[in-house]
């Protein structure tokens, strides 16, 4: 396990900045703002195209932050697909279910309740 956020590689290469195309997007979610259980890496191939490859990771018990083994799977993710920029969020985003995947579009996800209410981007309630 890592023992703090920013020993994270990841973390590292997002804060070299804008290096060009391909630019992976990492974005993690949770139950709550404290452990992330859900990882979604995508690659967006070059200027105003859409992600072309995307892969989630899960966890029912550690943060995937902080877990080695994803963390390595993430960088050999970026390394296949020869990403040279990468984009990380500074915080969970919120949910780890997906609408209409996981509950009914329009709705608030029944297994999240710390999210109810709550902006996904700032953990800030708004209602």
């Amino acid at each position: 396990m890592f023992s703090a956020l920013n020993t994270n590689p990841l973390r590292k290469k997002a804060k070299k900045g804008f290096r060009g195309y391909p630019v992976a997007t990492i974005a993690y979610y949770g139950p709550d703002d404290t452990r992330a259980s859900k990882v979604a890496v995508g690659i967006v191939p070059g200027e105003g195209e859409d992600v072309e490859y995307m892969q989630k990771w899960f966890s029912d018990s550690s943060d995937l932050r902080r877990d080695r083994s994803v963390i390595v799977e993430i960088s050999d993710f970026l390394k296949a697909h020869n990403a040279q920029s990468v984009v990380l969020a500074d915080s969970i985003m919120g949910c780890p279910h997906e609408e209409t995947v996981d509950y009914p579009e329009g709705e608030e996800c029944p297994q999240c309740p710390f999210w109810r209410g709550r902006d996904r981007f700032s953990g800030e309630r708004i209602q």
